[in-house]
C-alpha cells in the first residue's frame, strides 16, 4: 500500500490478517509443563548422585536396628541376658559382630552386608539387650569410608538412627 507521498506505509493495515504479535510466545500451560519436566529431571539427578557409601551405611544401620530389636525381644521372652559385641578388625573367627547369650535356636547373622563397615559401642565394650524391660540408653557408631551413623535407644524404645555426619569425629 502506498502512502500519499508514494511510499509504502511502515505498518500495513491488519484487517483480516492475524497480527504477528498474537502468534509469538508460549502459553502458561506450556511453560508449566516445561517447569514440571525440569523439576522431575532435577529430582532424578539428585537421587542418582547420592553417595553410594551413605546408602550402604543406611541399609546396614536399618538392618542392625532390626537385628538388635529382635535379639532384645528374644532376651525378654527367654529371660536370658543377651549382649551384642562388635568384633575387632583382626578377629580370626570370621564374625564381624556377635550376639552373646541367645539360645541356640535363635540364629542371627554375624556379618555385615557391606565390606568395610565398622561398629563401636559408645561408653561400653558391648550393648546390653536384656532380659530387663528397660535397658538404659545406649549408642552405637557405624562407619563406612567417610560416612558415619549413630544408632541409639533410650532404653524403652527401639534402636533408631539419631545422627548422621559426613566425617567421623
Amino acid at each position: 500500500m502506498k502512502s500519499a507521498i508514494g511510499r509504502e506505509a511502515a505498518h500495513p493495515p491488519s484487517v483480516g490478517v492475524q497480527s504477528a504479535a498474537g502468534s509469538r510466545g508460549f502459553t502458561l500451560i506450556e511453560l508449566m509443563v516445561v517447569v514440571a519436566v525440569i523439576a522431575i529431571a532435577a529430582g532424578i539427578a539428585a537421587l542418582s548422585l547420592r553417595d553410594p557409601a551413605s546408602t550402604r551405611l543406611e541399609r546396614e544401620a536399618v538392618r542392625l536396628a532390626a537385628l538388635l530389636d529382635a535379639a532384645r525381644a528374644e532376651a525378654r521372652a527367654s529371660g536370658l541376658p543377651v549382649r551384642w559385641l562388635p568384633m575387632p578388625a583382626g578377629d580370626t573367627s570370621g564374625d564381624q559382630f556377635r550376639f552373646v547369650g541367645l539360645p541356640a535356636s535363635a540364629q542371627l547373622p554375624t556379618q555385615w552386608l557391606t565390606e568395610g563397615v565398622q561398629a563401636q559401642v559408645i561408653g561400653a565394650p558391648a550393648l546390653r539387650l536384656g532380659p530387663e524391660a528397660t535397658i538404659g540408653p545406649q549408642r552405637i557408631v557405624l562407619r563406612l569410608e567417610k560416612q558415619q551413623l549413630i544408632l541409639a535407644t533410650d532404653g524403652l524404645g527401639p534402636f533408631v538412627v539419631t545422627e548422621s555426619e559426613g566425617a567421623p569425629s
